[in-house]
């Protein structure tokens, strides 16, 4: 380029352009190409992910009002003063445990209402979600159904808005089958809806702290949708 030539002349942007369309050159084989560093979010995420880890596992050996914080910092490999960087106190860090834990069943639970498919099939599966998100997760299941109890102001401030949030996924879900004429028109979409929270609840709760076998809730979702299903179709199919 000439010293009278400017960057954005016509020969100068064709020369650019040419530039532009040459191959780039591929790593040679066997080069070791650096992994991406996690960005400072991504960092703050992933250490307060395991924080809620750790505490899930403090919570559910020594019980909410037992558990110290130092011992959930000491579980997740951080200090102390850490933990406050993330989180207000222990209240907290248990409600923050449930919120985003079960605020994502929430939504997953949506999604299987919404996404169609005849009625018994997305009641089973919400069924066998429920029971399937504690499968495995004694410690969670302990923190959920036995640790959140423990306090009524943690259970109305924050249980509370999310129980009515399942109730109304639940009851959208009646109430459509009863628009269909699947479902009985004889019974109330709310009522069903907190009887089968309350008997997954129990059920999830019995197992968490009676030692039950692995698999066991697995096998319960089945016969719990079973028995719904019956009650919840039985007029509607003409059956005596």
């Amino acid at each position: 380029m000439s010293e009278n030539e400017s960057p954005f002349s016509e020969p100068a942007q064709r020369a650019t352009e040419a530039k532009e369309r040459r191959p780039r050159r591929a790593p040679e084989a066997g080069a070791k190409q650096r992994p991406a560093k996690p960005n400072k979010s991504e960092r703050t995420a992933d250490k307060r992910e395991r924080i809620l880890k750790a505490a899930i596992k403090v919570f559910a050996r020594k019980g909410f009002y037992a558990a110290r914080v130092s011992e959930i910092a000491k579980a997740a490999g951080v200090a102390d003063g850490t933990i406050y960087l993330y989180f207000r106190n222990k209240d907290d860090v248990l409600t923050s445990v449930f919120e985003s834990r079960i605020t994502r069943l929430v939504e997953v639970l949506r999604e299987i209402v919404g996404g169609g498919g005849s009625f018994e099939d997305r009641f089973r599966r919400i069924v066998e979600l429920q029971l399937g998100v504690l499968e495995g997760r004694r410690e969670l299941a302990e923190v959920v159904t036995v640790n959140l109890r423990q306090s009524s102001k943690l259970l109305k401030q924050f249980a509370a808005p999310f129980f009515v949030q399942y109730l109304e996924v639940m009851a959208g879900l009646i109430a459509e089958a009863q628009q269909a004429g699947v479902v009985r028109a004889d019974v109330s979409p709310r009522v069903v809806a907190r009887a089968l929270w309350g008997a997954l609840d129990g059920i999830a709760l019995t197992w968490a702290i009676g030692g039950g076998e692995p698999g066991q809730l697995a096998r319960a979702a089945p016969q719990v949708a079973s028995v719904f299903l019956d009650g919840l179709t039985k007029k509607a199919n003409g059956d005596a």
